[in-house]
């Protein structure tokens, strides 16, 4: 018997099919590709912003210096070891006449125009590092010296022409060079980007994201427990979960003038205290916190406080025992961006007088402070070179604090990970 070809109408719905297959798998092929690109497109925009933060960051990390031969021993500086052990050392180094022995080896080394442009603080570091090593007093030694800032524009080429002129003489010299500066971490704040540090922001920026940690992750877990755990199902619940949801969504500087409206009346005193920070900042972390925090409870498995129930535990102790330990690692992932958001803000701490000049790095919850980011956001307004480069390197410190941050909290995370 011959074989039958298949109807028409067959053929048309397969050849239909196979147009539709190919279509769906060229519209999968496209979504692919759109999906790789927008993740190559992420990378090199990182990138291309970590990497260009670097590279103007290296500058900031440096100093323009002139060396400068300092004989102490010709001095007749008494610099006992015991002596510049005691707290006052410094000042009686200045008493012995320090700073005028640094501005004359400067003035024989570098000349008259070159001494005047050594700053005049920089007898402060020849005084540290004798501190550090007496024996210095006894022999003769070179000491790189900061400059002034007219004359550290004039190596970078700016300024006035006879800056340029005499930075190209020093150089040429070969006293004048940029060296790295590692007090950049630990000073303060300065008028000059010669002497300007970051450890003032550094240390502010830790007591308050302590202060925010201790009052949101506490307060935040125990509202999220109570929220999902014991809350009823009413109309008032509905409203506080509206509330919060719509609170984490809410601009940062409302927080901040809640802060000033409340916290500030409440604290006159404590203006621009990291103690008023971390308080402002832990209102504006709470609610994510507590979002995330209801979500990684709700993802818990009812069989587990089914299982703790059925073997005679408490609802309490369900709670405690077995829902928030298997519930901790999503509660920290919500807690880590709650806190990488609020290390970055600058407007509610503008809002409570954390942009005053500070000179000194804070002894404590309730000394005048200030925080990388408005660190950042003062030096960033600044029309002096220096602190063009000083703002870069300020913001890759701020990124390696996140990054050291996060990194601690995604260790706690994965510790307290559970399997079911």
């Amino acid at each position: 018997m011959s074989e039958t070809q298949p109807p028409a109408a067959t053929l048309a719905r397969s050849d239909a099919f196979a147009r539709r297959l190919k279509k769906r798998y060229s519209a999968e092929r496209r979504f692919k590709a759109l999906g790789l690109g927008a993740v190559v497109f992420s990378v090199a925009v990182l990138v291309f912003l970590l990497g260009t933060m670097l590279w103007n960051g290296v500058g900031g990390f440096q100093r323009v210096e002139a060396a400068v031969p300092i004989g102490l021993a010709a001095s007749g500086l008494s610099a006992d070891s015991a002596v510049l052990a005691q707290p006052g050392a410094v000042q009686g180094l200045e008493a012995q006449g320090l700073p005028a022995i640094v501005a004359a080896s400067a003035e024989q080394a570098l000349g008259a125009e070159g001494a005047a442009a050594v700053d005049p603080e920089a007898w402060r570091d020849v005084a540290a590092r004798l501190i550090a090593d007496p024996s210095l007093a006894s022999r003769s030694a070179v000491f790189h010296l900061p400059t002034d800032g007219a004359l550290a524009a004039g190596f970078e080429g700016e300024g006035r022409t006879e800056m340029r002129a005499l930075a190209q003489r020093l150089v040429a010299e070969g006293k004048l060079s940029k060296n790295f500066d590692a007090g950049f971490l630990t000073r303060s704040d300065a008028t000059s980007a010669q002497h300007a540090g970051v450890w003032g922001a550094l240390k502010g920026s830790m007591l308050t994201m302590l202060v925010t940690l201790l009052l949101a992750f506490p307060i935040g877990v125990l509202a999220a427990l109570y929220l999902e755990e014991y809350a009823p199902r009413n109309r008032w619940t509905d409203v506080i979960e509206v509330s919060i949801n719509n609170l984490a969504a809410v601009p940062s500087i409302i927080f901040g003038l809640l802060g000033l409206a409340v916290f500030l009346a409440l604290f006159p005193n404590l203006r621009s205290a990291p103690l008023i920070g971390g308080m402002t900042l832990a209102l504006m972390t709470m609610p994510v916190i507590v979002i995330s925090g209801r979500n990684a409870i709700k993802a818990v498995p009812p069989s587990i406080r089914d299982g703790a129930l059925a073997i005679g535990a408490s609802p309490v102790q369900v709670v405690f025992h077995h829902v928030l330990p298997l519930a901790l690692p999503g509660i920290l992932t919500g807690t880590i961006i709650g806190m990488a958001r609020a290390l970055g803000e600058t407007a509610p701490l503008l809002m409570i007088g954390m942009r005053a000049f500070i000179a000194a790095p804070p002894e404590g919850f309730t000394s005048p402070a200030s925080v990388l980011p408005v660190q950042i956001f003062l030096w960033s307004d600044e029309v002096d070179r220096g602190f063009v480069e000083r703002t870069s390197a300020a913001i890759v410190v701020l990124l390696l604090f996140l990054l050291a941050m996060n990194g601690l909290a995604i260790y706690l995370r994965n510790r307290f990970e559970k399997k079911w």
